[in-house]
């Protein structure tokens, strides 16, 4: 099955590293293939009882910052690539930002990588790869 509209999920880790230069094997093993690479920035908020706290603006602007850092570096990994990749910076809940994204712009295939999180904030956020692999439409190669 060749695939020619993939989309790849990159945040940075090591792990999304090894998922982005699969997605660039696979576009370029197919030369009408498109590809297109997602970060997604989520804004974290504080939930204490019933209150919401959200990130302090000072904050919110190093994390804009940060996002847009890691936009760039997807964007230079993607030099090799011989047909136009786009780059874009989401914001919200990763997991469904990626699904909608892939739904909207008709994505055929979702390259990921295993974890970005480690540890506590994995286990208090739960796994974006487990999640996308759950409740995708379309198939998901899950990167180790």
């Amino acid at each position: 099955m060749q695939f020619l509209n993939i989309l790849c999920a990159y945040d940075g880790s090591e792990v999304s590293k090894k998922a982005l230069e699969k997605a660039v094997g696979l576009a370029k093993s197919n030369p009408s293939a498109k590809l297109e690479v997602v970060h997604v920035a989520n804004m974290p908020n504080l939930v204490v009882g019933e209150a919401l706290i959200s990130t302090p603006a000072g904050m919110s602007g190093e994390y804009y910052e940060l996002a847009e850092q890691i936009k760039d570096e997807a964007k230079q990994r993607l030099v090799s690539l011989s047909q136009p990749a786009e780059v874009y910076l989401l914001n919200g809940n990763p997991g469904r930002a990626i699904l909608e994204h892939a739904e909207r712009t008709g994505r055929d295939l979702i390259v990921i990588g295993s974890r970005g999180l480690s540890g506590v904030r994995e286990w208090v956020l739960g796994s974006v790869s487990h999640y996308v692999v759950q409740h995708a439409q379309i198939p998901v190669l899950v990167i180790k």
